[in-house]
């Protein structure tokens, strides 16, 4: 009865929302056991570089998650979702930066190492807070919200859709790449931000830290994919596909359809500002890579893959993506591109749906399988039904 009244509590419900937390709860449970339980040495144990790495995967699952939010059930191909990534990325950056005090090459109190190399005199502006934790969590979220409120709000507003709304995202993120990679910016330049040491007064370095960091990420992906998952099921969730397969038909029935896309991409960047926040700690840098144009378009061919409008097959994607990018370029580092373009061609041939739509015939009572195929047309609610 509460499940039904309460909208977040809706998802628990769901059978495929209860296995997608299991396997991630028991995967999360392995790894830290292996790591922990396990001794060195033994072919079993799992050692700090690999949970790092699995931590990384979890990050990138986060952000496909974002990105199959708007895609899959708005219709929105973003390719500028690396943007607000980034943007999540910089703000934790920033944090770390302010954390490491007079421990710099430099030894200054207050000035990262690259703005006394650069013979700057004091913090800009924009610095300012960074060296509270609770403002700099805020920022990994209200930067890239306040970038996707006012792009969405202009875009939405004049109704620009399809490939030129694509078009523009990929231009969004390119010019911010352009500003990042100027020193005068005062975000590091074409370096970036790294060799952070403390986070929350924990050393980063350290195998208990980065284990936490994992299950930190574990824990933001499972919560995200609740949200998203309980988004896409209400009734906010059945005008989103209805404006994805019928926007005029839905404008018509009187919804204010770009208010609904623009709540929705709101979300999606600020999940995926919070994906940034927790990759960089892991990985130990930030630089204006993470906001090139060909991520982003990466990042749709995991969802892609993975399987659109599922959510769940956004996560298989980005992690099974990944995971082969570590492979090839370890088994094969001069064809590992091939190898990986070979894999999206095989997975479009044959598995047009992705791996979810490979598992929605596996299994014929599952979701996908009984609503059919993200190409069918899903008519608009009627007022009356979504009252």
């Amino acid at each position: 009865m509460l499940a039904s009244r309460f909208w977040l509590m809706r998802p628990f419900a769901e059978r495929s929302t209860q296995l997608f937390l299991a396997v991630l709860l028991a995967a999360m449970t392995l790894v830290t056991l292996l790591h922990v339980v396990v001794p060195q040495g033994h072919a079993l144990h799992v050692n700090a570089y690999t949970v790092n790495l699995f931590g990384k995967y979890l990050s990138y699952a986060l952000l496909a998650l974002a990105v199959d939010l708007v895609w899959g059930y708005l219709g929105i191909l973003s390719l500028g979702h690396g943007a607000f990534f980034a943007l999540g990325g910089y703000a934790m950056g920033m944090y770390l930066m302010r954390q490491i005090g007079d421990r710099g090459v430099y030894g200054h109190p207050e000035l990262p190492d690259f703005m006394v190399f650069l013979s700057w005199d004091s913090l800009p502006w924009y610095w300012a807070g960074f060296d509270m934790a609770w403002f700099a969590f805020l920022m990994v979220l209200l930067a890239p919200g306040a970038l996707a409120l006012v792009f969405g709000f202009l875009a939405f507003r004049s109704r620009v859709t399809g490939v030129y709304l694509s078009i523009i995202t990929q231009a969004m993120t390119f010019a911010l790449m352009l500003a990042f990679f100027r020193n005068e910016m005062g975000f590091g330049g074409n370096n970036g931000l790294t060799d952070f040491r403390d986070i929350l007064g924990f050393n980063l370095r350290s195998n208990e830290t980065r284990l936490g960091l994992f299950l930190a990420t574990g824990v933001a992906l499972a919560l995200a994919y609740l949200l998203c998952r309980a988004i896409v099921g209400s009734k906010l969730g059945r005008v989103c596909v209805a404006t994805r397969d019928a926007e005029a038909r839905t404008r018509f029935l009187g919804y204010r359809v770009e208010r609904f896309q623009l709540f929705v991409f709101v979300v999606s960047a600020m999940l995926a500002g919070l994906a940034g926040a927790l990759y960089v700690p892991q990985v130990g840098i930030i630089n204006p890579s993470e906001f090139s144009p060909l991520f982003s378009i990466e990042i749709v061919l995991w969802v892609g893959l993975g399987g659109r409008a599922t959510l769940y097959g956004a996560v298989i994607g980005a992690i099974l993506v990944n995971y082969a990018k570590t492979v090839f370029t370890g088994v094969m580092p001069d064809a590992w591109l091939f190898a990986l373009g070979a894999l999206f061609v095989l997975v479009t041939v044959f598995l047009p749906r992705g791996v979810a739509g490979l598992l929605a015939y596996r299994f014929p009572g599952s979701r996908l399988r009984r609503r059919g195929a993200d190409n069918e047309d899903v008519h608009p609610p009627t007022k009356e039904a979504t009252a």
